[in-house]
C-alpha cells in the first residue's frame, strides 16, 4: 500500500536540497516529476521519486533518517550508500546508489534506483501472482547470500563494524543483547532465561568473518514473478558468522503465519541450504544455525520494544511503531517452545 503525494507535497527543503545535490553530482539540471511516500519503513523514511536529470527521467526510492534511530548499531547512510556501491561491484543483486546528500544535511539521505516487485512481507506469502516466484525462492535466497558473504571484507568496504577483539560473533551479539536491555530499563523473565541459556551454549565459530547483511529476510526482499529481484535495506550489516544472516530469515515472525514453509514463509530449508552450497557458500554447521536462530527471536523481541519506545519517549510519533511492541510476546513464546523442545530432544 502507498500514499501518494503530489511532487509539489514532497517537503519543500527536502526537495530543494535533493535537486541541488542531483544537479551538482551530474551538472545538469533536476526537477521533480513525482513522488510518493511509502508506507511501511520502522528504520526509514522512504519514498518513491522520479526525477527529471537532464532529458532524462529517473526512477527513484529515498531513504532517509527519521528522527531517531532503530538501533544503536546502525549504520549510518553515507556509509550505507558506500556499502551498496561495494556489494553493487562485487555482483549482489541490489539496486545501485545513486546520489548521496550533502554532509550538511540535518537527515542524511540516498537516492538509489527502483527496481521492479514487491517487498510487503504479507503479499510476498500469499499473492496469487507470485506462486511461481515461491517455488523458486528459498534456492534463490540461498544462492543471493552466499554472493553477499563473497563480498572481499579486505578491501573496497567502508568501516563496519564487526566484533570486538577478544570475542566471537555469537558472543558479540549476546553483549550487545544485555546493552539494548541495559539501555531499555526493562526486565522480562523470559528474556532473563533464554540469555542465560544462549550464554551456556554459545557456538563454535571457524574464524572466518564475512559481510553479513544483518536483516535478510521477507520485507526486505524485493520479488518479482520470476523470484528475487533485489536486496534492500543495508543498515545493520556488518562484519560477523555467515551464520547469523543465514539463520534471520527462519525466525518464525518472518513467516507471516505460513509456518510451514520454514524459509520466510515461502520454501523450505533444504531448498534454501541447497541454494547456499551451490552458489559456494561455506558448510554450515547445524548447531551454529539453530542457536542463531533463537537468538534472533530475542534480538527481534527486544528491536519491537525498542520501537515502541520510539514513539513512547516523542522521539518518533508513530502507531505503527507502537503495535510492534506488542509482538514480543510472540517471540518469547517461540524461545520458551523451541528452548523447551531442545531439552527434550528435539530442535
Amino acid at each position: 500500500m502507498t500514499e501518494v503525494i503530489r511532487a509539489d507535497a514532497l517537503p519543500d527543503p527536502l526537495r530543494d536540497e535533493l535537486l541541488a545535490a542531483v544537479t551538482a553530482a551530474t551538472g545538469l539540471p533536476a526537477s521533480l516529476v513525482a513522488a510518493r511516500r511509502l508506507a511501511g519503513g520502522a528504520s526509514m523514511e522512504t519514498w518513491s521519486v522520479d526525477l527529471r536529470v537532464g532529458d532524462a527521467v529517473e526512477a527513484l526510492v529515498l531513504r532517509r533518517d527519521m528522527g531517531a534511530n532503530m538501533s544503536a548499531y546502525a549504520l549510518d547512510r553515507p556509509t550505507e550508500f558506500a556499502l551498496l556501491q561495494a556489494a553493487c561491484a562485487a555482483g549482489v543483486r541490489a539496486p545501485r546508489p545513486r546520489y548521496l546528500s550533502p554532509a550538511g544535511a540535518a537527515r542524511r539521505w540516498f537516492l538509489m534506483e527502483r527496481l521492479p516487485g514487491e517487498s510487503v512481507g504479507r503479499k510476498v506469502v500469499r499473492a496469487p501472482e507470485l506462486a511461481a516466484a515461491r517455488e523458486v525462492l528459498a534456492r534463490q535466497l540461498g544462492e543471493a547470500l552466499a554472493v553477499i558473504h563473497r563480498v572481499p571484507v579486505a578491501q573496497g568496504l567502508p568501516a563496519i563494524p564487526g566484533p570486538t577483539e577478544g570475542r566471537s560473533p555469537a558472543e558479540e551479539a549476546l553483549h550487545q543483547v544485555r546493552a539494548v536491555l541495559a539501555t531499555l530499563g526493562l526486565r522480562n523473565p523470559v528474556w532473563s532465561y533464554a540469555l542465560r541459556w544462549l550464554g551456556q551454549r554459545v557456538p563454535a565459530w571457524d574464524g572466518a568473518l564475512v559481510l553479513v547483511h544483518g536483516d535478510y529476510r521477507i520485507g526486505n526482499l524485493l520479488v518479482d514473478r520470476d523470484g528475487l529481484a533485489g536486496v534492500l535495506d543495508w543498515e545493520f550489516a556488518h562484519l560477523g558468522d555467515r551464520h547469523e544472516d543465514l539463520a534471520w530469515v527462519t525466525v518464525r515472525d518472518w513467516r507471516f503465519e505460513q509456518d510451514a514453509r520454514v524459509v520466510g514463509g515461502v520454501g523450505s530449508l533444504d531448498d534454501y541450504l541447497d541454494g547456499y552450497a551451490s552458489a559456494g557458500g561455506l558448510p554450515v554447521d547445524r548447531d551454529a544455525f539453530v542457536w542463531w536462530d533463537l537468538i534472533g527471536n530475542l534480538r527481534w523481541a527486544l528491536m519491537c520494544h525498542a520501537q515502541a519506545d520510539r514513539h513512547l519517549r516523542g522521539a518518533d510519533r508513530s502507531v505503527e511503531l507502537l503495535s510492534l511492541g506488542r509482538k514480543a510476546a510472540e517471540m518469547e513464546w517461540e524461545l520458551i517452545d523451541r528452548i523447551d523442545a531442545i531439552e527434550k530432544g528435539g530442535r
